[in-house]
Formats: C-alpha cells, structure tokens, sequence
C-alpha cells in the first residue's frame, strides 16, 4: 500500500506537461485558432504547469499540410507569433514520432528555437531510430525525453532492454505510456518500479502519459505519482486521442504543490473546452473506447465508429473481439 505522504507531500521534481495541443489535436486534425492557443498558453502560465506541447514535428512530405492545422507542424514562426520569446518559468515542447517527422532539417539548434524541449515518441522496434533523433535534439541543445508507445503489448524482457538502450542514450525522460489505455494502477505500479530502477541506474527521470478508455487515466497517474514518477501528462477536459487523457483540472486539484492553481485550469475548460464540445468536437470515454481498452487494442476500430456516428454498440463488441 502506497505511503501516504508520497501521495499528500510536496515534492518539488514533479513537473505537468500540458498535452492538450498535440493530443487534443488528433481529435480535430488539429485546428485550433490562435486565440484557443494564445488563452491555453496564458491559462497554463497562471495555472503554474511546467510544459506546454504545442503538437508535432511532423514532416511536410508526407502529411498534407491542407489536410491539417499548423499545430501539426510546429514551425518555430508560429509558435512565436503566439509566444513571442516566452520570458517565463514555461517551456516549450514538440512531439517528434520516429519515421514521421525530417528532425534533422525541421528541429533547428536550440539557442535559435522557442522550443526547449523535443519529445521523442517510438515503438520498441524502432528504439535504434529513437536514439539517433535523441542523440541530434541533445547535441542541438535540447532537453529530450522518449515516450515508449503501446507498453500495454509489449514482454518485460524486451522493455528492459530498451530502458537498456535508452539509458545509455543522453535522453533526460523516459515515458510510461498507457497508448490504447489498457492499464490498471497495479500493473502501473510494477512498470513504475521497472523505469524508477533503470533511471536510477542511469541518472534518468521517469514520466507517464495516460489514456482513459478505462476511466483510470487520473487514477492511473497518480498511482505512479505515489511510486515516485516525476513528469506527468495531462490535457484540459481530458482532450485527447479517443477515450482521451488525464484531465489537467484533476491534476493540478490533486497535487499538493503550492506552485499550481486549479482556478484557471477550470476558467480555460469553462470557456473554451466546453464551446469545443458546443461545437460538435468529440472526444472522451464511451463504450467504444472501452472495449479497445478492455481488449487491449488500438483505438482505430473505435475512433472509426465515433466518426461514422454509429451507436450499435453490442455489434461493435462482436467485431473488436474477432479482431482480438
């Protein structure tokens, strides 16, 4: 049973990572005004959260810049327009997915960038990959942490392995990453111990991102904030892939760190999160979700369904499982 001062003390190393705009954006291809972007950048400010991810670094030859809001891209011009040159305590961050992003032209030196920190997301079977774009953001400059995807899937042997790897590699922060929200806070706990004992053995810190098909995307992280997890994700209304994330107004009520203030995260969501859902933006836990998540599957089936507006839910159940 978890001690309870990890879970009511102040611990000054944990830091939030705003994900509404990358995550989010997959729900809405990622169309968000400059003033839903501009307002998020100034809630997260006053709210007191560490990182704020603007969206990915996604390569230009091969998505469709037509097909996609500039938050898919993240040029270093845009996020100045909103930004300017972000004389605060916040910083930066993009997503660059392994064989989906040309980082080694797109992610300029740091000293010319807004960005302050690259986030690396890979499968284990693009680990080798992965170590090169962290090897390239850490000599530009950058801080660096990997999100291991789709953990849920994957044998303990071979996620060791790859903490091996990237341990050796000069990542600051390797993620726990609940991909289709497949997990409990048990077997969180056990993935927690896993990465807590590999960042100790090479001077790592440790961070999870969450999804709640399950409804345990808060649940879930604050259990791996009680095992000493660090770095934790979170999207205003839970606004993200599917099923969607842990809610930041969850969060920053959870946390006895006197440095966050829940009462903008709930004025954002008041003005701008519900006029999302107004205008007919869908996202968040349904059966659908559930089931991919219980089954321990992608959400594509699901995000399917949502979009063809289907409702018939025990035929939906049928072909997950032949799936299965």
């Amino acid at each position: 049973m978890k001690e309870i001062h990890n879970l009511m003390a102040f611990r000054p190393g944990v830091k939030v990572v705003d994900a509404t705009l990358r995550d989010g954006g997959l729900v809405n291809d990622f169309y968000f005004t400059d003033e839903f972007v501009k307002a998020l950048y100034l809630a997260n400010l006053r709210a007191g959260v560490d990182y704020m991810e603007f969206g990915y670094k996604a390569s230009t030859e091969m998505f469709d810049v037509n097909k996609f809001g500039k938050w898919k891209f993240c040029r270093d011009e845009d996020i100045r327009a909103i930004v300017g040159e972000n004389a605060t305590d916040l910083k930066i961050a993009v997503m660059a997915d392994v064989g989906r992003c040309d980082y080694k032209t797109d992610i300029i030196n740091r000293k010319d960038s807004p960005i302050d920190l690259i986030r690396v997301a890979t499968y284990l079977n693009t680990i080798p990959a992965a170590v090169d774009m962290i090897e390239d953001a850490h000599n530009k400059g950058y801080e660096v942490s990997c999100n291991i995807m789709a953990i849920s899937n994957t044998q303990e042997g071979d996620l060791k392995a790859a903490l091996n790897i990237l341990g050796q590699s000069p990542v600051d922060v390797f993620y726990i990453v609940d991909s289709y929200g497949a997990l409990y806070p048990e077997q969180i706990a056990r993935l927690a111990d896993m990465f807590m004992e590999m960042a100790a053995k090479y001077g790592k810190t440790v961070g999870i991102h969450a999804h709640d098909n399950q409804k345990l995307a808060f649940a879930n992280t604050i259990e791996a904030v009680g095992d000493g997890v660090d770095w934790l994700d979170a999207t205003y209304a839970s606004m993200g892939r599917g099923a969607g994330n842990c809610a930041m107004e969850l969060l920053l009520g959870f946390l006895r760190n006197p440095k966050y203030n829940v009462y903008p995260a709930y004025q954002f969501v008041d003005k701008y999160m519900n006029a999302l859902k107004k205008e007919g933006t869908v996202w968040g836990y349904d059966l659908q979700y559930l089931m991919t998540g219980l089954l321990n599957q992608h959400p594509r089936s699901a995000i399917q369904f949502t979009k063809d507006g289907r409702t018939d839910y025990t035929e939906f159940y049928r072909e997950v499982v032949a799936m299965d």
